[in-house]
């Protein structure tokens, strides 16, 4: 069952890759449409590959379900894979309403980045935790997990906006920033290279260290440790010593695999550069130029306007119903509840400032893409770097 399970969500991922292609095979074809008019061959191509991968994926989590006896999305690798497929499923609903392929051009590489990224992370199935056995890990986790998926079609619809609305001709805030969110998504890339690029190659290295309640533990690397756990003593001979040691909250091996994937990143992004002798976000100008703003505009409101509540009830009012259960409290300031919080509180302030400010256009595309930005650093930096109550999402 494991290995069927397996097997569908490789389908999946492959699936969406070919319909990336065709996506992109649309716009080039035939100038952006409306709902109005339909889309062309290849954007139907395209649509129905990525409803074929979502079918495949959606398999590969009940497989994995029934494998498990509980919902696959109790450590980084099932969550993460559950927000991938959750992210398409949004994305073809957005689609029958707005007919827009340009979308699936940019929604489709961000899943297929958070789908390369879950992969990196260990596959095996294992026995929840006493505090993970209940049916609220069921509904917190996998409403939370929609509610940010709905939230991330509005930084694709926003993106499309400030990808065309930028003038790439002058360098200024605005192109940096907005290359910086290129150069972000590169470095999701760069995690999976360099991940890969070690495991290959066996790379394995072993510490002891003190943890924050004071007991000694083994940690294992499997790159050269940059950042090294506290109190650590280094155990395999010849491995490579720290250049800095971390703090017990922190988790050390985690940060340090930050670190190289953003190295990775870099090199990622500056041979990119080398290829196209521009920005990214110049390159897909092209892709962009018949695309009506007020459409994608309208587009990452939406989904704003139907993914907060939803990111509501699951990651703030299920939470607090699970946490009083699981630790007689409904709240503890533990770094994940704080993150969470200040997600909500950003996409509270998009909702006001949208309604009653009248943020529309390229300042409403800034509040999607950093939302999103957000949404990203509670799941990479929160549940892999900070040690806290949650931290058993990072195994």
């Amino acid at each position: 069952m494991v290995e069927i399970s397996g097997n569908l969500l490789f389908i999946a991922f492959i699936l969406y890759l070919i319909a990336t292609l065709f996506f992109g095979g649309s716009i080039k074809a035939k100038k952006e449409i409306n709902k109005k008019n339909g889309t062309n061959s290849w954007g139907k191509i395209a649509v129905c590959l990525t409803i074929m991968g979502f079918i495949s994926q959606l398999g590969y989590f009940i497989t994995r379900w029934i494998a498990a006896g509980h919902a696959p999305v109790s450590n980084m690798f099932e969550f993460t894979t559950f927000f991938g497929m959750a992210l398409v499923g949004a994305f073809i609903v957005i689609y029958f309403i707005y007919r827009s392929t340009l979308l699936g051009l940019f929604t489709m590489p961000v899943a297929i980045l958070v789908i390369a990224y879950a992969s990196m992370f260990p596959r095996e199935i294992t026995p929840l935790i006493p505090a993970l056995q209940s049916y609220w890990l069921n509904i917190h986790v996998t409403t939370a997990a929609i509610g940010e998926a709905i939230l991330a079609i509005s930084f694709a619809a926003g993106l499309i906006y400030l990808v065309k609305a930028i003038d790439q001709t002058k360098s200024n805030k605005q192109t940096f920033w907005l290359e910086t969110v290129m150069f972000s998504l590169v470095t999701v890339l760069g995690f999976v290279v360099v991940t890969t690029i070690f495991s290959i190659a066996g790379y394995e290295e072993k510490f002891t260290w003190v943890d924050k309640h004071g007991q000694e533990a083994v940690m294992e690397y499997t790159m050269p440790a940059i950042t090294g756990p506290n109190e650590g003593e280094l155990l395999t001979k010849d491995g490579f010593n720290p250049l800095v040691e971390m703090p017990a909250y922190i988790n050390a091996k985690k940060l340090n695999t930050v670190i190289w994937s953003f190295l990775g990143g870099l090199v990622l992004y500056g041979l990119i550069r080398l290829v196209i002798r521009k920005r990214i976000s110049a390159a897909l100008q092209p892709f962009v130029k018949n695309i009506k703003l007020d459409l994608v505009d309208e587009i990452s409101y939406r989904s704003v306007l139907i993914g907060f509540p939803v990111f509501t009830l699951g990651a703030l009012i299920f939470a607090m119903i699970w946490a009083q259960i699981a630790w007689s409290r409904f709240w503890g300031w533990d770094p994940k509840e704080v993150w969470a919080l200040i997600t909500w509180l950003f996409y509270a302030a998009f909702m006001h400032l949208r309604l009653s400010r009248g943020w529309h256009g390229e300042k409403s595309a800034w509040l999607a893409v950093i939302g999103f930005v957000i949404i990203m650093f509670n799941l990479v930096a929160v549940n892999l770097v900070i040690a806290g109550l949650h931290s058993y999402a990072g195994s």
